[in-house]
């Protein structure tokens, strides 16, 4: 299962990194200077610090989802969560990192789905200690 561990950021200080426009992903473009601008953190990807975290996802569960062990989890606690989003969900005392599924509402449980086919979906029901804890709006990949 993936775990994820939450981490307390700091939204206080300013964070500018240099920022390229336009990367292309198919063939290489005439060489030009497509620095326009700058990209800060706090800014631009955090719609909402004070109900922003980050979290160190630990485990493979999500990995067909592009999300693997070592990654860092951009949690948004104001977002209301919606069926199929990602989520972080706080499960009988522990964080996890799943695609939430509502398809079953209607018949009593709803469902928190991996992206490994390794792995079982988690059926919650009423008498299940859980709370959708965030909706995760970024995820950060280090490469090396």
């Amino acid at each position: 299962m993936s775990k994820i561990h939450i981490i307390n950021g700091d939204f206080k200080e300013m964070l500018e990194l240099q920022f390229a426009e336009a990367i292309k992903a198919g063939f290489p473009s005439p060489a030009e200077d497509y620095r326009h601008d700058s990209l800060d953190f706090n800014r631009d990807l955090i719609a909402h610090p004070e109900a922003t975290f980050y979290g160190r996802v630990e485990g493979d569960s999500m990995m067909d989802a592009g999300i693997s062990d070592g990654d860092i989890a951009v949690i948004d606690r104001s977002v209301q969560p919606r069926n199929g989003d990602v989520i972080v969900a706080f499960v009988n005392e522990e964080f996890t990192i799943k695609y939430l599924d509502l398809t079953h509402r209607q018949e009593g449980y709803i469902e928190l789905r991996p992206a490994n086919s390794q792995f079982k979906p988690i059926r919650i029901d009423a008498d299940d200690n859980f709370e959708v804890w965030g909706v995760v709006v970024w995820t950060i990949k280090k490469w090396k």
